[in-house]
This record gives structure tokens, C-alpha cells and sequence, in this order.
């Protein structure tokens, strides 16, 4: 199975995990890293890097960001570059989350999965908009 890793600003990492456990279940072979506002770099550093030895065993980790460009993704770009078969994605979501906590029990490719997360964040974004069908039926109704 490929491991998850979900980390970003304050407690996103670990408030999206509440709500995929809510609506998905415990998730196996997954970490998050919170970036506490009491965190420098190396308190960064150090938890992401125990979160991806806690996933050693696995086929692969993707690692899911909250903001391109934000300290965590700097960081977990940074280690990547360290590591071998570990994808970074950033804009992360809980539709793109619910997505890869599914597939991953099916797809051991992490390029195919990290893809998947890639195509489920942006399809899932939308702006709702009213459409009064009444107002188009005539008085007689038809």
C-alpha cells in the first residue's frame, strides 16, 4: 500500500484527518504533520521526517499539502528530493482526500495515484448556483 503523509499550516493536517476518519474510517499506513505556530524549521523537519520513517515499509508515500509555496510544502519538497518514490502534492482537499484514501487500497502506482489525488482536487471545486425552474413553467403548465 502506498503511505499518505497530509501536513500544513496549524492542525490541517490533523483536523483533515478527523473528518476522512469520520466519513472513511481509520486510515492504515498514514501520518499527518500539524505545523504548530511553537514549531521553527527543524521542529518541521524532525516530525515529517518520523511520519515518512513510520511509512519505510510502504510501496511509495505521497505526501498532501495544504498551500503551494507554504513552509510545509517547502519542506516536504525539500525532504523529497532526499528520499526516492515520494510524490508532493499541494491545494490539498477533502474530496482529493477521500479519493486517495480509496484508491490506494487498489493502485501500488504512485504516479498513477498521485495523479488521481491531482484530477479529484480540481474536479470537485464548483460554485453552486440557484436556477428557479418555476419561473419558466407557463401559468396552464405546459
Amino acid at each position: 500500500m502506498i503511505g499518505l503523509v497530509v501536513t500544513g499550516h496549524g492542525n490541517f493536517g490533523s483536523g483533515i484527518t478527523s473528518a476522512v476518519d469520520l466519513i472513511a474510517g481509520k486510515q492504515e499506513n498514514y501520518q499527518y504533520v500539524d505545523f504548530l505556530p511553537t514549531y521553527n524549521l527543524d521542529d518541521l523537519d524532525r516530525e515529517m521526517r518520523k511520519a515518512l520513517d513510520n511509512l519505510k515499509d510502504c510501496n511509495g508515500v505521497l505526501i498532501l499539502c495544504d498551500l503551494l509555496g507554504g513552509t510545509p510544502f517547502n519542506k516536504a519538497a525539500e525532504i523529497s528530493t532526499q528520499m526516492q518514490n515520494v510524490n508532493v502534492v499541494a491545494g490539498t482537499n477533502l474530496s482529493m482526500m477521500l479519493e486517495v484514501t480509496m484508491t490506494r487500497k487498489f493502485e501500488e502506482d504512485l504516479d498513477a495515484l498521485t495523479k488521481a489525488a491531482l484530477e479529484s482536487g480540481v474536479e470537485q471545486i464548483a460554485k453552486y448556483e440557484f436556477v428557479n425552474v418555476a419561473q419558466d413553467i407557463p401559468e396552464d403548465g405546459i
